[in-house]
């Protein structure tokens, strides 16, 4: 279903079960939604029953499902050369809201993609990153909002990490100190399932990746802020807290069941302060940053990170300079981004 007509386009990753879905529902649901052109990105748009199931209760806002597979280079340019096609054809409108959804975590079952990338790596941040520089080229330049979907595990000196005991070993904090080990990082070589077969491993691998994306949210937004076509363009983060989804599929029984559908769920009803949060509400804190203008935000928020509704720092890592600096041109390299394929004036 093609519109001219909408108010802007909403495109949100990983549409397809847990946060992602919710955030479809909550889209479809909203009378303030209907006037948005809508895309979903899944892995494949031919077999995504959750979303299905979501957007066949909308019958105003117009929507589609785009194929994407964030874990290959390939399929990610490919996906954005025909997003930035059709709106550059008038077929649709602009992006309004880019919301960063998609997440992977393999739990100690560690993948690696085609290219050579840890997929943890790959799925979460790199991917995420080729398609935010190549769809630059078709945001609203006014009022265009890029939203990533942070975590906990990006900094751990987050006292929410120290159950996990993921953090404590002195050679996992920091976690990126120079361009061998962000290449480690990157090619799954840091952390990796062999080093430590407990899920831990890929909880410190997908903690990596978040801090990538986190650190994107500061750098591109430092980046845009000097470019005069994107200077109004606002990247923010959201930490959804923790929530019973599709992530912990590759996790075992006593994760994905016990804790996740039976004792948190519990806690929920039980406790006001519970540390699980129900993916609805979590959804609605996206949105909120994707399409609020409040007092906390001001009209042009920028580089601001939330934990649910409350502002929150990003842990010391992210917030480096250096660091990011490297992480970013070490992501031009993986990515081979050449000139000519995003309209960042300083994307090198």
């Amino acid at each position: 279903m093609e519109s001219t007509t909408a108010k802007g386009t909403i495109i949100v990753t990983g549409a397809n079960g847990g946060l992602g879905s919710a955030i479809t529902k909550e889209i479809v649901s909203k009378p303030e939604f209907s006037a948005y052109h809508g895309l979903y990105l899944v892995r494949d748009a031919a077999h995504a029953p959750a979303l299905d199931s979501v957007l066949a209760t909308s019958s105003k806002h117009p929507h589609e499902a785009i194929s994407i597979d964030l874990t290959d280079l390939d399929s990610v340019r490919k996906a954005a050369e025909a997003i930035n096609l059709r709106v550059s054809e008038g077929k649709i409108p602009q992006i309004r809201a880019l919301v960063l959804n998609a997440g992977f975590q393999d739990f100690g079952k560690q993948t690696w993609t085609k290219d050579g990338f840890d997929t943890t790596f790959s799925a979460n941040y790199l991917g995420h990153w080729l398609l935010t520089l190549l769809l630059l080229k078709s945001i609203d330049k006014d009022a265009g909002r890029i939203v990533i979907v942070g975590s906990q595990s990006h900094d751990p000196n987050d006292k929410r990490n120290d159950s996990s005991k993921a953090f404590i070993d002195d050679k996992y904090n920091p976690m990126i100190s120079d361009k061998d080990n962000f290449e480690a990082i990157a090619k799954g070589k840091w952390s990796s399932a062999t080093e430590d077969p407990t899920w831990r491993s890929g909880y410190r691998r997908y903690g990596a990746a978040k801090l990538c994306l986190t650190m994107m949210m500061h750098e591109l937004q430092h980046r845009m802020n000097t470019d005069p076509q994107l200077k109004n363009v606002c990247i923010l983060g959201v930490d959804p807290g923790a929530m019973s989804t599709s992530l912990q599929r590759h996790a075992s029984w006593f994760i994905r069941v016990l804790l996740f559908q039976i004792i948190l769920p519990l806690t929920l009803l039980l406790m006001s302060n519970s540390p699980l949060r129900p993916t609805q509400k979590s959804a609605s804190h996206v949105l909120q940053a994707a399409f609020d203008s409040n007092e906390v935000l001001g009209q042009y928020p920028k580089d601001l990170y939330f934990n649910g509704d409350e502002p929150l720092e990003t842990g010391e890592e992210s917030r480096d300079a250096q660091k990011r600096e490297l992480v970013w041109k070490e992501s031009i390299r993986y990515t081979q981004l050449k000139e000519g394929e995003t309209v960042l004036a300083a994307w090198e």
